[in-house]
């Protein structure tokens, strides 16, 4: 009997990354290449169609390939495109599952990373069984994937979801999309340090290496007992409590996962954020929610992602 293979595909704004994944999520097969390497879309399908065919030869007499999901910033479910990301050097609406589809005739379904990684959490993760959760990206900005009843909420245009815009305090820090204050802009690697470098200032402390270098670096401060750096984490938890406990009262969901590098920092992030998310939820809420680490694998999350896209069709 024939099995089946699903291509998936992570695009972000520096590397892409594909693989092929099998039903139980398995990743048989990856590779990355520099997306900034293309100059067009067409490019980029054409090497990474190519290397798929290629990698998928050893399955071929074993295997069948099911379709290609593809995660990527932007991204329209309802239409196969990547619409105006600003990370990426390809500009306007691109037809990005067209291009893949064409190449290796099958099916292509694309939508945007968090939600791809959100439906990967459902499949493989710590969300199986649930159908009503929120995924949470905690990475260089704030993404977002809402699932109720056992489906991703894609809003009628397919950009529903974006709680890492959602204002969190108005006229507050300028936000990559032009507008100030974005819980992004609060919550996140990029976030926490800002955070930090502006209570090192208002303490008047020099930074011993010149500039604040990540959030991992901050995560060391913390656990070598410096203050400012633990300040950082309780004040990133405080608000991200408190616009998950507000994000609750739409879909009333059985837990939040969180993922990504500022997930890592473990009770650093998560105890705040309960914190505050407990203190801030409606009494009708309260300890019935939890927040919960992501169980996906962190080097395979966004590929198993977006093969998701396919085995959940």
């Amino acid at each position: 009997m024939i099995q089946q293979l699903v291509a998936g595909i992570d695009i972000g704004g520096t590397n892409t990354t594909f693989g092929l994944v099998d039903e139980s999520g398995r990743v048989l097969h990856k590779e990355t290449v520099s997306t900034e390497h293309f100059p067009t879309p067409e490019n980029l399908a054409a090497v990474v169609c190519g290397q798929i065919k290629k990698s998928f030869e050893p399955f071929a007499g074993q295997f069948e390939l099911k379709g290609i999901g593809i995660g990527a910033p932007n991204g329209n479910y309802f239409k196969g495109t990547i619409e105006f990301a600003p990370n990426l050097k390809w500009k306007g609406v691109v037809p990005l599952a067209k291009l893949f589809s064409e190449r290796l005739n099958c099916k292509t379904l694309l939508t945007n990373d968090a939600n791809a990684a959100a439906i990967g959490e459902m499949l493989f993760g710590g969300a199986k069984g649930m159908n009503d959760f929120i995924f949470i990206t905690l990475g260089t900005g704030l993404g977002s994937g809402i699932v109720a009843n056992g489906e991703i909420i894609y809003g009628h245009d397919s950009f529903a979801g974006e709680l890492g815009h959602i204002i969190v305090f108005p006229d507050g820090r300028l936000c990559g999309c032009g507008r100030y204050g974005c819980l992004e802009t609060y919550c996140s690697a990029t976030g926490i340090k800002r955070t930090y470098s502006d209570l090192l200032i208002g303490h008047h402390e020099e930074m011993d290496i010149g500039t604040v270098a990540d959030a991992k670096y901050i995560y060391n401060k913390a656990l070598a007992g410096d203050k400012n750096a633990i300040d950082a984490f309780n004040y990133t938890g405080d608000v991200l409590g408190l616009a998950l406990a507000n994000s609750v009262a739409y879909t009333s969901p059985e837990a939040i996962f969180l993922f990504g590098g500022l997930a890592l920092a473990g009770d650093f992030i998560f105890k705040p954020t309960i914190e505050s998310f407990e203190r801030n939820l409606l009494s009708i809420y309260k300890n019935k929610i939890k927040i919960l680490p992501s169980k996906l694998r962190e080097n395979d999350a966004a590929l198993l992602g977006a093969a998701s896209l396919i085995w959940k069709a």
